[in-house]
């Protein structure tokens, strides 16, 4: 991969106003941690991560997924200085990529 290219598309990231931003992305993780989906393969992880919001705040939730997808942290390293287990770093970061490819599938559709 070049280096000028992004990991993620997100709009921060890409420079691509048609990509999905950050700010949509943090949004869709915390509305399925308020309302996990019932009827889904992964919904396990909508209720993780209720507990994950509930355990750190939704800013130490935020930061994280900032830092996976527009600092290109790996998901334990995202972790760093916020008091936090390495593994809930893998959660929230597994989440928000798949948070973001559903939101960018939808705007490409």
């Amino acid at each position: 991969m070049a280096a000028d290219k992004a990991l993620y598309n997100v709009r921060e990231q890409s420079g691509n106003p048609a990509h999905t931003s950050v700010e949509d992305v943090v949004e869709r993780v915390f509305e399925r941690a308020r309302n996990p989906r019932e009827d889904y393969q992964d919904a396990h992880f909508d209720g993780i991560m209720a507990d994950v919001v509930d355990r750190y705040g939704t800013t130490v939730v935020r930061t994280v997924i900032h830092r996976v997808l527009v600092e290109q942290y790996p998901f334990r390293t995202a972790t760093i200085g916020l008091d936090m287990r390495t593994v809930d770093g893998v959660r929230i970061g597994t989440t928000a990529i798949w948070s973001l490819q559903e939101l960018n599938r939808k705007q490409d559709a």
